[in-house]
């Protein structure tokens, strides 16, 4: 796995999206029992705080303990530093594994192999994750949507296009579970955009070559306005299957 984000780590905390309440409760249908749950990759907490209320003891992984720092605290969660592909943790000892924006930097197989090996038999797995935000303001949107595609071309690292392709293309060794779909809306200062758009890899990777932000040209724009913003949600959702 990657790590991309210890160093800005503080700045990921306070500028990412959370994931709507919706969503917890839609996933937590199919959960067979709310004893143990590990969510992996976890960084600073986005999807570990919305579960911590549900289950009696939450592990929450990530190889950044810069990352895990800036989580918060609750009296059921565990942060560790620990690589996804590789845990001490006993087998089938889980009864909800999830990820939330992260699967794609992990080496899958080695993953996928601690996933089965530590899921309950009739636990589930979850991929959560959200895809290139829309902005209600066309004009920005359209600059945005420059940047991402035109800007930062070359900037990206190769797994981002899973996230592209909306985690369909994903390898997905577990019996499918079918999903409402989700969407995170959000209503942001011109600041808050600006934060959460300096988060992105690309960016830091475009910095790092031209001593330069490719953001310089709508930062101007961003900063005087509020604005609806909407991420699509990336879900898939499945169990071990049956022999």
């Amino acid at each position: 796995m990657k790590d991309l984000f210890s160093e800005h780590s503080r700045l990921y905390q306070q500028a990412r999206p959370t994931y709507p309440q919706a969503l917890i409760e839609e996933l937590l249908v199919h959960v067979p029992s709310y004893e143990r749950a590990w969510d992996c990759g976890a960084g600073s907490g986005q999807l570990t705080q919305l579960l911590a209320p549900y289950f009696q003891e939450i592990i929450a992984t990530d190889i950044s303990q810069n990352q895990l720092d800036q989580a918060p605290r609750f009296a059921n969660v565990n942060y560790l530093q620990q690589s996804a592909e590789q845990t001490d943790f006993p087998a089938q000892t889980f009864d909800l594994i999830t990820v939330a924006q992260a699967i794609h930097w992990f080496d899958f197989d080695k993953f996928y192999a601690e996933v089965k090996r530590t899921l309950k038999p009739t636990g589930i797995f979850a991929a959560i994750g959200y895809g290139l935000l829309n902005v209600d303001d066309v004009d920005l949107n359209n600059r945005i949507g420059h940047i991402y595609t035109q800007t930062l071309d070359g900037f990206w690292d190769a797994e981002r296009r899973y996230v592209d392709e909306h985690y369909q293309t994903i390898p997905f060794p577990f019996q499918e579970i079918s999903m409402l779909s989700f969407k995170i809306e959000l209503t942001w200062t011109g600041q808050q955009l600006w934060d959460y758009l300096n988060t992105w890899s690309a960016v830091k990777h475009y910095q790092k070559q031209h001593n330069m932000s490719p953001l310089e040209g709508i930062k101007d724009i961003l900063l005087m306005q509020a604005m609806t913003v909407s991420f699509p949600i990336l879900l898939r959702v499945g169990e071990i299957p049956t022999a």
